[in-house]
């Protein structure tokens, strides 16, 4: 049985909690908020100890694991307080917001486990386009493209006090909204060498600092990539990623279809997904990717999601942040 504390309450938090209760070798047994209130509520609803900070937790807690859904620029010193007490982290995404904090989860991770939230990864149509790709059976893959236009306003930035900043979010549409969709190009694509990026702000000049649309050219691995996100369009639309190979073109749409493009035409296939415990265009991978991290704890073995995997992920975001910060100033 594994004794857990969660860090930061707010709407990411709910999706660990519900996950943590469908997972038989877990107790819930403590959460902590600066908002108490926050960790009040959900402690009366999951039958846990509630504190006003992560340092007050653990001073009186003995946990085993923490999970940490705060905001982006503790991710790394909180992962790096937890970890010189023996604690394994299991941290919401991004991990980091600079290369800074990079070298504090690496000192992290090399005192106890540490898995990085990227729960798409276990999408059941990323799976099947992994198979494809690994089985050469539409020849080479030549390149793919990402699109992501998902719906925020200002209340969203204004109402959290801390996003949409540079200090404390660590950009906008890029680090936020679409992480887990450059991820996934990454990991299936390849490894960037060459990075070509664009970021403004088109409709919420004034109120945000860091950008709410981005583009970019981006070669993986030989392949040519082409990246677009947005949360200026009217809706949260399903995110789609598109592969090109020589012999056929496939199509991720969303969490759980893959259509198959070829000359012959087109096979759609549509995965049952497992339960979506937050908002369905999140994904709905927490609870398998949550689990996956426990697995590997009893297991002894390493989890998918560790630092090491998603690295390549973080060096092309924060090069894209270094070009494409410089048309927002």
């Amino acid at each position: 049985m594994y004794r857990v504390g969660i860090i930061g309450c707010g709407g990411i938090a709910q999706v660990h909690a519900a996950s943590l209760s469908k997972l038989p070798q877990i107790q819930l047994i403590a959460c902590a908020d600066i908002r108490k209130e926050r960790a009040d509520a959900m402690a009366e609803k999951y039958g846990c100890n509630a504190y006003a900070s992560m340092e007050e937790l653990l001073e009186k807690e003995t946990v085993d694991v923490v999970h940490l859904c705060t905001p982006h620029y503790l991710h790394a010193p909180m992962a790096l307080m937890a970890a010189k007490k023996g604690i394994a982290v299991f941290t919401e995404k991004p991990p980091v917001i600079s290369w800074e904090q990079w070298a504090l989860l690496e000192e992290a991770a090399s005192l106890v486990p540490l898995g990085v939230c990227f729960q798409n990864r276990y999408n059941l149509n990323v799976r099947e386009a992994e198979r494809i790709i690994a089985s050469g059976e539409y020849g080479a893959l030549k390149g793919g493209r990402g699109f992501v236009t998902w719906h925020r306003e200002a209340p969203y930035y204004v109402e959290s006090g801390w996003r949409g900043t540079w200090e404390t979010e660590g950009g906008g549409a890029l680090i936020n909204q679409s992480i887990h969709t450059l991820d996934l190009m990454v990991r299936l694509l390849g490894k960037a060498d060459a990075v070509d990026c664009y970021m403004t702000n088109r409709h919420l000049k004034g109120v945000i600092e860091v950008e709410d649309t981005v583009d970019a050219y981006l070669t993986l691995d030989g392949k040519t990539a082409l990246f677009y996100a947005t949360t200026a369009y009217s809706d949260d639309a399903p995110v789609q990623i598109e592969l090109h190979f020589e012999k056929a073109t496939i199509l991720l749409v969303g969490t759980d279809q893959l259509e198959i493009r070829t000359a012959e035409g087109t096979e759609t296939k549509t995965f049952q997904a497992t339960e979506a415990l937050g908002k369905g265009y999140w994904g709905n991978g927490h609870l398998v990717c949550i689990g996956d991290f426990y697995d590997s704890l009893t297991e002894k073995r390493a989890y998918q999601n560790d630092l090491a995997s998603v690295k390549n992920t973080v060096d092309v975001m924060l090069k894209m942040y270094e070009q494409g910060k410089q048309h927002l100033k």
